[in-house]
């Protein structure tokens, strides 16, 4: 068996592994979903709206289900490093068999969301007591972290490193 050397990307999760732990992310794979399902250039801040009631909507017009059925299972696919998105795909999942233009839309807006968050993915920190540590994005290969307090230290570590290294 031959080494070959440092995981980078393993069914479509992309891998960087640093001194500090391991990030993955789905960039690739978030970019190839967006250029699918073609949407405006429009993105949001947040995947849906805050306090969002998802109901059957009797009345509203039915869309292809077959459509939204992919639309949905590629998120649900994202979601492995993306648990921002998760709440907001697993509330749309539970109107696949009948979808309407709202569920459409609704899943049309995590798409946006992804789209301006595309870089984002989990960080696993390395040390005694492995577990999931922050959320982040990998950016040039800084870590940008979505964490205020921790931010700034590990900032000044990567700062460091990359003087160290050239």
């Amino acid at each position: 068996m031959t080494d070959l050397g440092l995981m980078r990307y393993f069914l479509g999760v992309e891998v960087t592994q640093t001194l500090a732990g391991n990030f993955i992310c789905q960039k690739k794979c978030a970019q190839e979903l967006l250029e699918r399902f073609k949407l405006d250039e429009r993105t949001f801040g947040t995947p849906s709206e805050l306090g969002l009631k998802l109901h059957k909507d009797i009345d509203g017009r039915e869309v292809d289900n077959r459509y939204f059925k992919q639309i949905v299972g590629s998120l649900m696919y994202l979601t492995s490093t993306r648990p921002d998105i998760m709440y907001a795909v697993s509330m749309i999942s539970r109107y696949m068999e009948h979808p309407t233009e709202k569920h459409l839309n609704v899943a049309r807006r995590i798409l946006r969301y992804v789209k301006g968050t595309s870089d984002l993915g989990v960080f696993y920190k390395k040390g005694d007591d492995p577990k999931m540590e922050l959320f982040a994005g990998l950016q040039r290969s800084n870590l940008l972290l979505h964490s205020q307090r921790q931010k700034q230290n590990l900032w000044q570590n990567q700062h460091a490193r990359a003087k160290q290294f050239g």
